[in-house]
């Protein structure tokens, strides 16, 4: 998938192909997101730039929700209700920062990026 955020050989204005002064940078590299789906436990963790890692959540099943009296829990997540991303996200099942997750407590909102931290953490939604 070796495609790049910026094109470097741009046609020219004649219709000419123009030649790159030079090739990709590691860091021009794209790749494809890590979008978190309700399912079993499963993390993926991949080399950024740096020569650091960062692990991404692939699917998981429950949520770190955090109560008003300051407390967290571990809750089972049991569907996603809304996903203001995206229609598709919504459609998908797919739980992002702000996507509001139907869990055993009660409806909660997510805070944390999932494909970025590697773990679901919420609040509860009155």
């Amino acid at each position: 998938m070796k495609k790049s955020v910026e094109n470097l050989a741009t046609s020219k204005i004649t219709g000419g192909r123009r030649y790159p002064l030079r090739t990709r940078r590691k860091y021009e590299i794209d790749r494809y997101s890590v979008e978190a789906i309700s399912g079993p436990h499963v993390t993926v963790t991949r080399k950024v730039r740096g020569k650091n890692s960062k692990t991404s959540l692939k699917t998981t099943d429950f949520v770190n929700l955090s109560i008003p009296d300051g407390k967290v829990k571990r809750v089972k997540i049991i569907k996603v209700v809304k996903n203001h991303a995206s229609s598709d996200y919504e459609r998908r099942g797919v739980i992002s920062k702000g996507a509001i997750l139907e869990t055993e407590d009660g409806q909660c909102r997510v805070v944390s990026r999932p494909g970025q931290d590697g773990a679901v953490n919420a609040i509860l939604i009155k």
